[in-house]
Protein backbone atom coordinates (compact mmCIF):
# COMPACT_ATOMS: atom_id res chain seq x y z
CA UNK A 1 0.00 0.00 0.00
CA UNK A 2 1.55 3.64 -1.51
CA UNK A 3 1.62 6.15 0.99
CA UNK A 4 -1.50 8.83 1.36
CA UNK A 5 -0.85 12.35 -0.59
CA UNK A 6 -2.72 13.10 2.92
CA UNK A 7 0.32 12.25 4.95
CA UNK A 8 2.34 14.50 2.89
CA UNK A 9 2.27 18.55 3.55
CA UNK A 10 0.37 20.58 0.58
CA UNK A 11 2.61 21.71 -2.29
CA UNK A 12 3.57 25.31 -0.78
CA UNK A 13 3.83 27.14 -4.24
CA UNK A 14 0.78 26.24 -4.10
CA UNK A 15 -0.27 28.75 -1.68
CA UNK A 16 1.26 31.86 -3.80
CA UNK A 17 -1.57 32.09 -6.34
CA UNK A 18 -3.53 34.35 -4.95
CA UNK A 19 -0.32 36.92 -3.85
CA UNK A 20 0.56 36.56 -7.94
CA UNK A 21 -2.91 37.57 -9.10
CA UNK A 22 -2.88 40.42 -6.82
CA UNK A 23 1.10 40.82 -8.51
CA UNK A 24 -0.48 40.20 -11.91
CA UNK A 25 -2.59 43.37 -11.71
CA UNK A 26 0.43 46.01 -11.38
CA UNK A 27 0.47 47.84 -14.79
CA UNK A 28 3.55 46.93 -16.06
CA UNK A 29 3.17 43.30 -14.84
CA UNK A 30 4.58 40.77 -12.52
CA UNK A 31 7.75 40.05 -11.32
CA UNK A 32 8.30 36.77 -10.08
CA UNK A 33 10.92 36.27 -7.92
CA UNK A 34 9.61 33.86 -5.86
CA UNK A 35 11.25 30.33 -8.10
CA UNK A 36 15.06 29.52 -8.77
CA UNK A 37 14.12 28.28 -11.64
CA UNK A 38 17.17 30.21 -14.98
CA UNK A 39 16.02 32.15 -17.21
CA UNK A 40 19.08 32.16 -19.15
CA UNK A 41 19.60 29.93 -22.35
CA UNK A 42 21.46 27.04 -21.99
CA UNK A 43 25.00 27.41 -23.32
CA UNK A 44 25.73 26.68 -27.22
CA UNK A 45 28.10 24.03 -26.67
CA UNK A 46 25.50 22.02 -24.30
CA UNK A 47 22.51 22.30 -26.22
CA UNK A 48 25.26 21.42 -29.61
CA UNK A 49 25.86 17.93 -26.99
CA UNK A 50 22.43 17.27 -26.63
CA UNK A 51 21.39 17.20 -30.46
CA UNK A 52 24.70 15.35 -31.72
CA UNK A 53 23.53 12.49 -28.93
CA UNK A 54 20.26 12.21 -30.12
CA UNK A 55 20.00 9.10 -31.75
CA UNK A 56 19.63 6.94 -28.99
CA UNK A 57 18.30 3.76 -29.95
CA UNK A 58 18.59 1.42 -26.71
CA UNK A 59 18.73 1.97 -23.06
CA UNK A 60 20.84 4.21 -21.28
CA UNK A 61 23.35 2.88 -18.46
CA UNK A 62 22.09 3.60 -14.81
CA UNK A 63 25.62 4.32 -13.97
CA UNK A 64 26.50 6.68 -16.55
CA UNK A 65 28.97 6.66 -19.22
CA UNK A 66 32.80 5.97 -18.41
CA UNK A 67 32.93 9.65 -19.70
CA UNK A 68 30.69 11.12 -17.61
CA UNK A 69 31.81 10.04 -14.33
CA UNK A 70 35.82 10.71 -15.56
CA UNK A 71 34.30 14.00 -16.27
CA UNK A 72 32.63 14.51 -12.61
CA UNK A 73 35.66 13.31 -10.57
CA UNK A 74 37.81 15.38 -13.00
CA UNK A 75 35.16 18.59 -11.82
CA UNK A 76 35.60 17.58 -8.64
CA UNK A 77 39.25 17.73 -8.12
CA UNK A 78 39.36 20.78 -10.54
CA UNK A 79 37.03 23.26 -8.68
CA UNK A 80 36.25 21.95 -5.43
CA UNK A 81 40.01 19.84 -4.05
CA UNK A 82 38.32 17.01 -3.67
CA UNK A 83 40.65 13.81 -4.47
CA UNK A 84 40.15 9.98 -4.50
CA UNK A 85 37.30 10.00 -5.99
CA UNK A 86 36.79 6.77 -8.19
CA UNK A 87 34.44 7.26 -11.10
CA UNK A 88 32.85 3.97 -10.01
CA UNK A 89 31.67 6.07 -7.15
CA UNK A 90 29.82 8.60 -9.10
CA UNK A 91 25.93 8.48 -10.20
CA UNK A 92 23.83 10.11 -12.08
CA UNK A 93 20.25 11.32 -10.93
CA UNK A 94 17.47 12.47 -12.32
CA UNK A 95 17.89 15.98 -11.41
CA UNK A 96 18.88 16.55 -7.42
CA UNK A 97 15.20 16.59 -6.46
CA UNK A 98 14.28 13.04 -7.12
CA UNK A 99 17.39 11.81 -4.89
CA UNK A 100 16.28 13.85 -1.70
CA UNK A 101 12.83 12.91 -1.66
CA UNK A 102 13.70 9.23 -2.39
CA UNK A 103 17.28 9.10 -0.80
CA UNK A 104 15.90 7.74 2.75
CA UNK A 105 13.76 5.32 1.26
CA UNK A 106 16.80 3.93 -1.12
CA UNK A 107 19.33 3.83 2.16
CA UNK A 108 16.27 1.72 3.37
CA UNK A 109 15.17 3.84 6.84
CA UNK A 110 11.79 3.41 8.00
CA UNK A 111 9.52 4.15 11.15
CA UNK A 112 12.06 3.70 13.57
CA UNK A 113 14.69 6.10 12.14
CA UNK A 114 15.11 10.13 12.01
CA UNK A 115 16.69 12.45 9.73
CA UNK A 116 17.98 15.07 10.51
CA UNK A 117 17.76 18.56 8.24
CA UNK A 118 18.76 22.34 8.55
CA UNK A 119 16.29 24.44 10.82
CA UNK A 120 15.52 26.21 7.49
CA UNK A 121 15.73 24.46 4.87
CA UNK A 122 14.53 22.85 1.44
CA UNK A 123 10.91 21.20 1.76
CA UNK A 124 12.23 17.92 0.31
CA UNK A 125 14.09 17.11 3.07
CA UNK A 126 11.57 16.41 4.82
CA UNK A 127 9.00 15.18 2.47
CA UNK A 128 11.87 12.67 1.92
CA UNK A 129 11.61 11.40 5.59
CA UNK A 130 8.26 10.95 5.37
CA UNK A 131 8.10 9.36 2.08
CA UNK A 132 10.23 6.88 4.01
CA UNK A 133 7.99 6.33 6.92
CA UNK A 134 10.43 7.84 9.03
CA UNK A 135 10.81 11.12 10.84
CA UNK A 136 12.22 14.58 9.71
CA UNK A 137 14.03 16.35 13.05
CA UNK A 138 15.29 19.87 12.42
CA UNK A 139 18.38 20.51 13.97
CA UNK A 140 21.40 23.25 13.31
CA UNK A 141 23.54 22.44 16.35
CA UNK A 142 24.80 18.66 16.12
CA UNK A 143 24.50 18.33 19.66
CA UNK A 144 21.05 18.10 19.01
CA UNK A 145 21.11 14.59 17.39
CA UNK A 146 24.65 13.46 17.89
CA UNK A 147 23.94 11.03 20.82
CA UNK A 148 20.41 9.92 18.73
CA UNK A 149 20.82 6.50 17.79
CA UNK A 150 17.73 6.70 15.99
CA UNK A 151 19.20 9.22 13.18
CA UNK A 152 20.57 7.39 10.80
CA UNK A 153 21.15 10.39 7.31
CA UNK A 154 22.18 13.71 8.37
CA UNK A 155 21.50 16.48 5.65
CA UNK A 156 23.73 19.76 4.95
CA UNK A 157 22.87 22.13 2.81
CA UNK A 158 26.14 24.32 1.68
CA UNK A 159 25.70 26.65 0.31
CA UNK A 160 21.73 27.05 2.10
CA UNK A 161 18.70 27.25 0.23
CA UNK A 162 16.92 29.40 1.36
CA UNK A 163 19.53 31.42 3.97
CA UNK A 164 22.62 31.17 1.31
CA UNK A 165 24.85 30.55 4.36
CA UNK A 166 28.12 28.23 3.73
CA UNK A 167 29.22 26.21 6.34
CA UNK A 168 33.61 25.66 6.87
CA UNK A 169 35.27 23.31 6.63
CA UNK A 170 35.15 22.77 10.26
CA UNK A 171 31.83 23.24 10.48
CA UNK A 172 31.28 20.56 8.05
CA UNK A 173 34.04 18.33 10.11
CA UNK A 174 32.07 18.41 13.04
CA UNK A 175 28.89 17.03 11.66
CA UNK A 176 30.91 14.18 9.83
CA UNK A 177 32.64 13.30 12.46
CA UNK A 178 29.37 13.10 14.79
CA UNK A 179 28.03 11.38 12.14
CA UNK A 180 30.70 8.61 12.13
CA UNK A 181 30.03 8.06 15.86
CA UNK A 182 26.32 7.19 15.68
CA UNK A 183 26.76 5.78 11.90
CA UNK A 184 24.65 7.79 10.13
CA UNK A 185 25.14 8.78 6.64
CA UNK A 186 25.89 12.43 5.91
CA UNK A 187 24.20 13.98 2.58
CA UNK A 188 25.64 17.21 1.41
CA UNK A 189 23.68 18.80 -1.16
CA UNK A 190 25.86 21.40 -2.28
CA UNK A 191 23.62 22.26 -5.54
CA UNK A 192 24.99 26.30 -5.41
CA UNK A 193 28.15 25.48 -4.76
CA UNK A 194 29.47 27.39 -8.00
CA UNK A 195 28.16 30.44 -7.02
CA UNK A 196 29.97 32.43 -4.26
CA UNK A 197 29.65 35.88 -3.34
CA UNK A 198 31.22 36.66 -0.34
CA UNK A 199 35.12 36.07 0.99
CA UNK A 200 36.64 33.63 1.99
CA UNK A 201 34.63 31.73 -0.38
CA UNK A 202 34.93 33.46 -3.56
CA UNK A 203 38.78 33.37 -2.98
CA UNK A 204 39.03 29.98 -1.41
CA UNK A 205 35.69 27.83 -3.25
CA UNK A 206 32.51 26.76 -1.20
CA UNK A 207 34.20 23.41 0.59
CA UNK A 208 32.54 19.98 -0.20
CA UNK A 209 31.36 17.24 2.09
CA UNK A 210 34.30 14.95 0.07
CA UNK A 211 36.79 17.65 0.87
CA UNK A 212 40.35 16.24 2.40
CA UNK A 213 40.35 18.64 5.40
CA UNK A 214 36.45 17.79 5.79
CA UNK A 215 36.44 14.16 6.06
CA UNK A 216 39.60 13.06 6.74
CA UNK A 217 40.70 11.68 3.54
CA UNK A 218 38.00 9.04 3.41
CA UNK A 219 34.79 9.25 1.67
CA UNK A 220 32.98 6.85 3.60
CA UNK A 221 29.16 7.00 5.23
CA UNK A 222 29.38 10.65 2.71
CA UNK A 223 27.39 11.07 0.14
CA UNK A 224 27.67 15.15 -2.48
CA UNK A 225 24.83 16.04 -4.03
CA UNK A 226 25.15 18.32 -7.60
CA UNK A 227 22.88 19.38 -9.64
CA UNK A 228 24.01 21.39 -12.88
CA UNK A 229 20.63 23.16 -12.73
CA UNK A 230 21.90 26.68 -11.49
CA UNK A 231 25.84 26.43 -12.87
CA UNK A 232 24.67 25.87 -16.44
CA UNK A 233 21.05 26.46 -16.96
CA UNK A 234 20.34 23.16 -16.94
CA UNK A 235 17.26 22.80 -14.42
CA UNK A 236 15.18 21.71 -17.63
CA UNK A 237 17.93 18.42 -18.94
CA UNK A 238 17.36 17.33 -15.13
CA UNK A 239 21.15 17.17 -14.84
CA UNK A 240 22.81 15.72 -11.86
CA UNK A 241 24.79 13.36 -10.09
CA UNK A 242 25.30 12.09 -6.36
CA UNK A 243 29.23 10.59 -5.48
CA UNK A 244 30.95 9.71 -2.47
CA UNK A 245 31.34 6.17 -0.69
CA UNK A 246 31.82 3.59 -2.92
CA UNK A 247 29.92 1.17 -1.18
CA UNK A 248 26.42 3.05 -0.26
CA UNK A 249 26.63 4.32 -4.59
CA UNK A 250 27.07 0.89 -4.94
CA UNK A 251 23.52 0.14 -2.90
CA UNK A 252 21.32 3.29 -4.41
CA UNK A 253 22.98 2.17 -8.15
CA UNK A 254 21.61 -1.76 -7.60
CA UNK A 255 18.12 -0.05 -5.97
CA UNK A 256 17.85 2.41 -9.17
CA UNK A 257 18.58 -0.36 -11.51
CA UNK A 258 15.32 -2.15 -10.53
CA UNK A 259 13.49 0.84 -10.75
CA UNK A 260 14.39 2.22 -13.60
CA UNK A 261 15.78 5.33 -12.49
CA UNK A 262 18.15 6.54 -15.61
CA UNK A 263 19.23 9.21 -17.12
CA UNK A 264 18.53 9.90 -20.76
CA UNK A 265 21.92 8.92 -23.12
CA UNK A 266 21.80 12.43 -24.62
CA UNK A 267 21.25 14.38 -21.40
CA UNK A 268 24.61 11.82 -20.44
CA UNK A 269 26.61 13.13 -23.31
CA UNK A 270 25.63 17.12 -22.75
CA UNK A 271 26.39 16.77 -18.79
CA UNK A 272 29.51 15.63 -19.59
CA UNK A 273 30.30 18.25 -21.76
CA UNK A 274 29.12 20.82 -19.66
CA UNK A 275 31.32 19.11 -16.33
CA UNK A 276 34.60 19.90 -18.69
CA UNK A 277 33.76 23.41 -19.47
CA UNK A 278 34.40 26.19 -16.84
CA UNK A 279 33.91 28.95 -18.98
CA UNK A 280 30.24 28.98 -19.39
CA UNK A 281 29.82 28.84 -15.29
CA UNK A 282 32.11 31.82 -14.83
CA UNK A 283 29.97 33.55 -17.68
CA UNK A 284 26.58 32.62 -15.82
CA UNK A 285 28.24 33.41 -12.63
CA UNK A 286 29.09 37.07 -13.49
CA UNK A 287 25.08 37.60 -15.36
CA UNK A 288 23.96 36.87 -11.26
CA UNK A 289 26.71 38.89 -9.93
CA UNK A 290 25.32 41.80 -11.76
CA UNK A 291 21.85 41.00 -11.02
CA UNK A 292 22.47 40.58 -7.06
CA UNK A 293 24.55 43.69 -6.94
CA UNK A 294 21.17 45.90 -7.80
CA UNK A 295 18.74 43.36 -6.46
CA UNK A 296 20.98 43.97 -2.86
CA UNK A 297 21.11 47.50 -3.27
CA UNK A 298 17.36 48.15 -3.77
CA UNK A 299 15.89 45.90 -1.58
CA UNK A 300 18.49 46.93 1.68
CA UNK A 301 17.78 50.99 0.24
CA UNK A 302 13.85 49.68 0.77
CA UNK A 303 14.84 48.84 4.44
CA UNK A 304 15.03 45.22 4.17
CA UNK A 305 17.89 43.44 6.38
CA UNK A 306 19.42 40.87 4.27
CA UNK A 307 21.25 38.10 6.64
CA UNK A 308 23.56 35.46 5.24
CA UNK A 309 23.29 35.20 1.65
CA UNK A 310 26.83 34.31 1.15
CA UNK A 311 26.49 32.13 -2.24
CA UNK A 312 23.65 31.19 -4.29
CA UNK A 313 20.77 32.79 -6.31
CA UNK A 314 18.67 33.98 -2.86
CA UNK A 315 18.50 36.68 -0.58
CA UNK A 316 17.25 36.23 2.42
CA UNK A 317 15.31 38.97 3.50
CA UNK A 318 13.33 40.48 6.48
CA UNK A 319 11.69 43.80 7.24
CA UNK A 320 11.35 42.29 11.00
CA UNK A 321 7.63 41.27 10.24
CA UNK A 322 5.56 38.22 9.56
CA UNK A 323 6.63 36.76 6.42
CA UNK A 324 3.01 36.78 5.08
CA UNK A 325 2.72 40.40 5.56
CA UNK A 326 5.91 41.19 3.47
CA UNK A 327 4.31 39.31 0.61
CA UNK A 328 0.96 41.29 0.67
CA UNK A 329 3.58 44.28 0.81
CA UNK A 330 6.04 42.99 -2.20
CA UNK A 331 2.72 41.79 -4.48
CA UNK A 332 1.06 45.33 -4.15
CA UNK A 333 3.87 46.28 -5.84
CA UNK A 334 4.11 43.51 -8.27
CA UNK A 335 6.43 41.49 -6.43
CA UNK A 336 6.57 38.04 -5.54
CA UNK A 337 8.70 36.38 -3.20
CA UNK A 338 8.92 33.36 -1.18
CA UNK A 339 8.15 33.33 2.19
CA UNK A 340 10.43 32.35 4.52
CA UNK A 341 7.66 29.83 6.49
CA UNK A 342 8.01 27.36 3.69
CA UNK A 343 11.48 26.49 5.14
CA UNK A 344 10.57 26.08 8.23
CA UNK A 345 9.59 28.09 11.54
CA UNK A 346 12.78 29.40 11.73
CA UNK A 347 12.14 31.52 7.92
CA UNK A 348 8.69 33.13 9.80
CA UNK A 349 9.88 36.57 9.40
CA UNK A 350 12.29 36.22 6.13
CA UNK A 351 11.55 36.01 2.43
CA UNK A 352 13.53 34.17 -0.11
CA UNK A 353 14.01 36.50 -3.22
CA UNK A 354 15.72 35.12 -6.05
CA UNK A 355 17.68 36.27 -8.62
CA UNK A 356 16.45 34.57 -11.40
CA UNK A 357 15.07 36.91 -13.80
CA UNK A 358 15.66 38.53 -16.62
CA UNK A 359 17.43 41.57 -16.29
CA UNK A 360 14.03 43.14 -17.93
CA UNK A 361 12.36 42.17 -15.07
CA UNK A 362 15.16 43.03 -12.65
CA UNK A 363 15.27 46.61 -13.96
CA UNK A 364 11.30 47.04 -13.13
CA UNK A 365 11.49 45.21 -9.27
CA UNK A 366 14.36 47.70 -8.32
CA UNK A 367 12.35 50.52 -9.96
CA UNK A 368 8.98 49.61 -8.15
CA UNK A 369 10.94 49.32 -4.35
CA UNK A 370 13.31 52.52 -5.18
CA UNK A 371 9.33 54.54 -5.51
CA UNK A 372 9.47 54.13 -1.53
CA UNK A 373 12.70 55.91 -0.74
Amino acid sequence: MGLSPHALPDFPWDSLVPYRQRAAAHPDGVVDLSVGTPVDPTPALIQDALRAASDAPGYPTTHGTPELREAAVDWFARTRGVIGLSPDAVLPTVGSKELVAWLPALLGLGPEDAVVHPAAAYPTYAVGALLAGASAVAADDVGAWSTRDDVKLVWVNSPSNPTGAVLSRDQLRAVVDAARRIGAVVASDECYAALPWSEPWVSDGVPSILDPEVCGGSHEGLLAVYSLSKQSSLAGYRAAFVAGDGELISGLLETRKHAGMIMPAPVQAAMTVALRDDAHVAAQRETYRARREVVLRAVTDAGFEVSHSDAGLYLWASRGEDCWSTLDWLADRGIVVAPGAFYGDAGAQHVRIALTATDERIAHAVHRLSKDR
